[in-house]
């Protein structure tokens, strides 16, 4: 594979975010809303499409086990797979509760639905204490001191990856917010001006295309590599080449987030990925970089 640029998503691809933002996701929901779904039942919301921003993953968790509570009747897979046929996301999340749930029952869920509590121990779970005080300007909601998720989180892209990258344009474009990229960023000893990174606050989330092309803009690319660890990341690059044909995109997945092993590899290989990955260090091979 032929590219002059390479972008990457953050989560999942170069940290190792199962044991930080997948955690707090579940635990969030269990300390707001007294029960909670297994980790593993992530990927299916995942996979449904539109919950790369994991505030919004954890809303529609919460939704699910209140809603569950309250007779929804129906398993998280077939739940997750009527959201997906709905379009994914949030909004299809809450169609799909309000068609299956009688007037009543779903009067009660969204009185206790609570998204602003949600966030903010999503965010003190996360983050830690000092951290949340730092960038979200406020005083914890929990009163227990809390040592953040983020401080164990492990780096996937080895040094010796980013050296056989030496030549290539370099951006990244992530669902974090940009305090928390460039915490992540820091770690993987990625320094990258700010027009080269897209986070949250930027525009439209993935699979909007609009972040990668303007990564790609600004590097003046031919052919762009994104590397990714969800199908939203893919169909972000199949979007990205038809809003931008002039260039070539290519959509790479990697098997170190919630796609993994065989099963992962198909799901990738069915969304048109260009290539999967086991881990983002085989890309220089991918490149034709490695020695």
């Amino acid at each position: 594979m032929d590219a002059d640029t390479v972008v990457f998503d953050v989560d999942g691809v170069l940290i190792d975010v199962a044991d930080s933002y997948r955690r707090a996701v579940v635990e969030s929901v269990e300390r707001v809303h007294g029960g909670t779904l297994d980790r593993e039942d992530l990927q299916l919301f995942k996979d449904a499409g539109g919950f790369n921003n994991d505030w919004t993953l954890t809303y529609a968790v919460a939704l699910y086990v209140l809603s569950y509570r309250e007779g929804l009747g129906r398993s998280v897979e077939t739940f997750t797979d009527a959201v997906a046929a709905s379009g994914g996301g949030l909004e299809a999340a809450e169609a799909v509760a309000a068609d299956l749930l009688d007037p009543d029952a779903r009067e009660r869920v969204y009185a206790e639905w609570d998204r602003d509590r949600l966030r903010a121990v999503f965010q003190q779970l996360y983050l830690g204490d000092e951290r949340y005080r730092d960038l979200e300007g406020g005083e914890p909601p929990l009163a227990s001191e809390q040592r953040g998720f983020i401080e164990d989180e492990p780096v996937l892209l080895d040094p010796g990856t980013l050296d056989a990258l030496d030549g290539h344009e370099l951006g990244v474009v992530t669902g974090r917010p940009r305090a928390e990229a460039a915490i992540a960023l820091e770690r993987a000893g990625l320094d990258l001006p700010d027009d080269r990174v897209y986070a949250m606050e930027d525009g439209p989330g993935k699979p909007e295309p609009d972040a990668l092309v303007a990564v790609a803009e600004d590097a003046d690319a031919a052919s762009v590599v994104f590397v990714g660890d969800t199908l939203d990341d893919i169909e972000t690059a199949t979007n990205a080449a038809e809003t931008d044909p002039d260039r070539e995109y290519h959509g790479v997945g990697v098997l170190t987030g919630g796609l993994t092993g065989a099963s992962g590899r198909r799901k990738y290989e069915q969304r048109g990925a260009s290539a999967v990955l086991d881990d983002v260090n085989d890309l220089p091979e991918l490149l034709g970089l490695a020695e």
